[in-house]
């Protein structure tokens, strides 16, 4: 009897401990209801091994087996999948949306309407080729396009900038992370193993640096397998066995081992960082290219995850630096084509800009955009009369300098010809035009032409023509655009045009027309049509054949329609995410109204317990009474 007695005794004891410890475990649920990344946990408790006695198996109380999380891992896979696609989504759309406030044409201001003003001043100068006024106007509507254009592609490429300089800040921010993660871990390792106890918070700390990983750089865990317990709650399981973290199959996390990305941009010129694996072996593995997920995803795909191999130093590939060549193309265009009809306006002299060629390579293996064609050399006398004109040809082989008579274009000007069909070979262009090519620091070129001075005193000009077999920009040589021989623009691309500094300190220099004579206007005539001619563009392998407006239109159209995308796809992301996020909150989130019905539950296990132990005492007290 008295073994009977002291057996319930200590089943009233282990229904106090049961008890206590699901208070405990309810109350650390409560507290924790707002802790991000806890997951609710659960006291899993069975009955305890029976005694044998003569009267059968006798009941030995309640013993806890585990404290354990609700959590269950497809769900949460799920969850830091469509997170990791949400912060994509989230990024992208934020950049885009920025970079559309750079494009205001809808609203009629901005690139496009400063352009049709600009067309509209040279009309007006076409019909006043005399008034320095319009010259003025001319020159200021010129210099206002201008900042329009460089202003624009200033805020892209401060915009690119931003988003390089957030690509290191986010991965120093995973290798952080990363680190902590190897270190918990050998945490869980150590707590669990023995094999008894879930190390709950461990878990859920690594569990949330997961998530923070999967938002960041779209990084998977793996683990060896997935253990279930449907007999503790129908939705939990639990990853375990071997663990790793990779992105897009690098392995950054092996178990409690940690595999840094590395990012450097020393040997990029221009700041760009790129991403890389270390081997085991220390070799290091180029990995910008595979990051897909995640806030470093889309910054890779929008900056461009793909740097060139060359001097440039800029990637070849990406959203911002697609409208960043889009803008230099339609940019450079403008330029070349523009000073490509203005080298037709008569001058005394022509200096090109600063060039990167030989003298013996063919020009059409360089880097400048000349194209195979024809342009002429057009002499006019004081009245502008054309006193002579010669043909000028390039073709496979053209050179820029050699020999007179030799098929370079120095060559050409100074063969000897009857350039004016008068049987005068004292009144030709090698009498009146000269060519040099002068050689500047980093074996830099400039080509010069200059006119003679003893005709120069006379009053005798010289231009450039280009024969265009079809109009437009790249359908002749391009020979004058391409080099900027007698520019109305400076420049070479969206970052740097501007008016040509001479006219900008003094816009009476602005020429109407092509001869020396006032009253011409067919140069001003000439700029007007520009605006309607078709251009080739060739931009990161895309071909378009369309005007300045069409061109400028498909890289503002563009942004328009790549922000409306990204827009679109973020409200499909965010329902789906809002929808992933509330699965997984009702499986392993703290409900507070649940936990307080547990803690009164538990409070009333307790006191029943209690009344167990309460009536063994009063029990031993009737046996001690009845012996005395």
């Amino acid at each position: 009897m008295g073994t009977s007695i002291f057996n319930t005794l200590n089943i009233g004891y282990s229904g106090l401990s049961a008890a206590q410890a699901g208070v405990s475990t309810t109350s650390h649920n409560i507290t924790n209801a707002e802790s991000s990344g806890y997951t609710r946990q659960r006291v899993i408790q069975s009955a305890a091994l029976p005694l044998s006695m003569s009267t059968g198996n006798v009941g030995n109380g309640v013993q806890v087996m585990d404290i354990a999380r609700v959590f269950d891992n497809f769900v949460y896979d799920r969850y830091t999948g469509i997170s990791s696609d949400k912060e994509y989504s989230d990024f992208t759309k934020t950049t885009l949306e920025t970079l559309s406030t750079y494009f205001p044409e809808i609203d009629g201001v901005g690139i496009k309407s400063d352009m049709q003003e600009y067309y509209n001043m040279w009309q007006s100068f076409a019909d006043n080729p005399d008034n320095d006024a319009m010259k003025l106007a001319l020159a200021k509507q010129t210099e206002a396009l201008s900042e329009g254009i460089v202003a624009t592609q200033n805020k892209i490429l401060e915009l690119q900038s931003s988003l390089n300089q957030q690509l290191k800040v986010s991965v120093d921010e995973v290798n952080v992370l990363a680190k902590e993660l190897a270190d918990v871990n050998i945490s869980i390792e150590i707590a669990e193993s023995g094999g008894a106890y879930t190390a709950n918070d461990l878990r859920d700390k690594r569990n949330f640096i997961e998530l923070d990983l999967a938002r960041l750089i779209g990084a998977d865990s793996m683990s060896g397998q997935i253990e279930s317990n449907i007999g503790f709650d129908s939705f939990s399981n639990e990853k375990s066995g071997s663990y790793t973290l990779n992105v897009n199959g690098f392995n950054i996390v092996d178990g409690g081992t940690f595999h840094p990305i590395h990012i450097s941009n020393a040997q990029n010129p221009n700041g760009f960082y790129e991403l890389s694996y270390e081997r085991q072996d220390g070799v290091l593995i180029s990995m910008g290219e595979k990051v897909a997920g995640g806030k470093i995803g889309a910054i890779l795909d929008l900056r461009g995850d793909k740097i060139l191999g060359n001097s440039l130093g800029t990637p070849s590939n990406g959203t911002l630096q697609k409208v960043v060549d889009e803008m230099n193309g339609f940019a450079t265009a403008l330029i070349e084509s523009t000073n490509n009809l203005y080298a037709s306006s008569a001058t005394a002299g022509m200096v090109s800009n600063k060039l990167d060629i030989s003298e013996s390579q063919a020009l059409l293996d360089t880097s400048l955009n000349i194209k195979g064609g024809s342009f002429d050399v057009v002499v006019y006398d004081i009245d502008g009369n054309i006193t002579a004109r010669k043909t000028i040809n390039i073709n496979s082989l053209t050179t820029m300098s050699g020999e007179a008579g030799s098929n370079s274009i120095e060559g050409q000007i100074a063969g000897q010809s009857d350039d004016n069909a008068d049987g005068n070979a004292n009144n030709d262009i090698d009498d009146f035009v000269q060519f040099h090519l002068a050689t500047h620091a980093n074996a830099q070129k400039s080509v010069e032409l200059v006119m003679d001075n003893n005709y120069e005193s006379k009053g005798y000009r010289f231009a450039i023509e280009d024969n265009l077999q079809t109009s437009g920009f790249g359908s002749g040589s391009n020979f004058a655009g391409a080099l900027g021989l007698s520019r109305f623009f400076d420049g070479n691309n969206a970052s740097n045009i501007n008016l040509n500094h001479a006219f900008r300190e003094n816009p009476t220099n602005i020429l109407a027309g092509k001869s020396p004579v006032s009253g011409d206007n067919t140069l001003a005539l000439d700029m007007v049509q520009q605006q309607f001619e078709e251009y080739a563009f060739d931009i990161t392998g895309a071909s378009y054949e369309t005007t300045l407006y069409g061109m400028f239109d498909v890289v503002a159209t563009e942004v328009g329609v790549r922000t409306n995308e990204a827009i679109s796809n973020n409200q499909t992301i965010t329902a789906q995410f809002n929808a992933t996020e509330l699965e997984y909150s009702s499986v392993s989130k703290v409900s507070i109204d649940e936990e307080l019905a547990n803690l009164i539950k538990y409070q009333t296990s307790y006191g029943a317990a209690s009344k167990i132990i309460t009536t063994i005492d009063q029990m031993m007290q009737t046996l001690l009474g009845i012996k005395q």
